[in-house]
Formats: C-alpha cells, sequence, structure tokens
C-alpha cells in the first residue's frame, strides 16, 4: 500500500466537472493498492496517518495532530502511485492491484479511519468533528484542487 499525504488548508476533488469530495484544513491522501495489500495494513496506516502530529503549535513547532486542528480528510484513490519507470520510457502498474482488490481496499480504508474519527474521545469543549470525505474509484477523468501547506508525507 502506498499513500501519499498533503496538509492542505482546502482540497477538492472532481469527477467530470461535479466535486464528488471536499475538505477544508486537514490532510489530502492519494491512496495506492498493490497485490499483496490487506486489510491490515490499511488499519495499520490509518492508525499512523491519524497520529501523525504534522500541524503547528502555538510556537510553530510541528505538534499537533489531526484532532487537535479539527482537521478533516480527503481520501482520493490513485493506482498510478504504483507506477514503475525503472525500464523504458513508458511507466508500467503491474504492481498496482486490480480494480476489484483495490475498490474493496479502498472502501475498507476509508470506512475504518471514519468510523475511527467517530470513537475518538474529544477534548472539552468538543471542536467539530473530523469530516470524512472521498473521491470515486472508478473515474476516467480526475481533478484535484488543493490550497497547499508544503508539506508532504510517504506513509
Amino acid at each position: 500500500m502506498r499513500i501519499v499525504l498533503q496538509r492542505v488548508t482546502y482540497a477538492n476533488v472532481k469527477v467530470e466537472g461535479r466535486v464528488t469530495g471536499q475538505i477544508e484544513k486537514g490532510f489530502l491522501l492519494l491512496f495506492g493498492v498493490g497485490h499483496d495489500d490487506t486489510e491490515e495494513e490499511c488499519r495499520r496506516l490509518a492508525d499512523k496517518i491519524s497520529g501523525l502530529r504534522i500541524f503547528s503549535d502555538e510556537n510553530d513547532k510541528i505538534n499537533l495532530d489531526l484532532d487537535s486542528v479539527s482537521g478533516q480528510i480527503l481520501v482520493v484513490p490513485q493506482f498510478t502511485l504504483y507506477a514503475d519507470c525503472r525500464k523504458g520510457n513508458r511507466p508500467n502498474f503491474i504492481q498496482a492491484a486490480k480494480p476489484d482488490k483495490a475498490n474493496a481496499l479502498f472502501e475498507y480504508f476509508v470506512e475504518y479511519l471514519r468510523a475511527k474519527g467517530k470513537r475518538k474521545r474529544q477534548p472539552h469543549p468538543a471542536p467539530p468533528k473530523n469530516k470524512m470525505s472521498r473521491g470515486t474509484t472508478s473515474a476516467q477523468v480526475l481533478q484535484c484542487n488543493v490550497n497547499c501547506m508544503q508539506l508532504y508525507v510517504t506513509v
């Protein structure tokens, strides 16, 4: 499984000109699935991502996690994360999972993150609940609009 995480102030994803998911401050996740990936790997990465402390605190130190800033998550499926360009000039995607498996693990990952956000205890007073949004797995034309906070992490 390959995930590229981008810290954003705003992001949306459009399919054929229609917005299918959008968030404010939080994480844009590009999500790729390989042949050997499992639900266990989905859970491990979701747990890791939800605990990453990559937002600035009052002292401008990168020290706060997603919950601390009432952040949101937008997950976008992206099989091209498995592009292999080692030979020739045309990438191959042989290591990317077949669509049925990739779609199933994408859905599992999104639902696991959504449930994880609902289970977390909120500090008092409670900030707005984490918002989960997602792209679509069968899109031919996908466009992401992002207002970036210049931090990328490969998970």
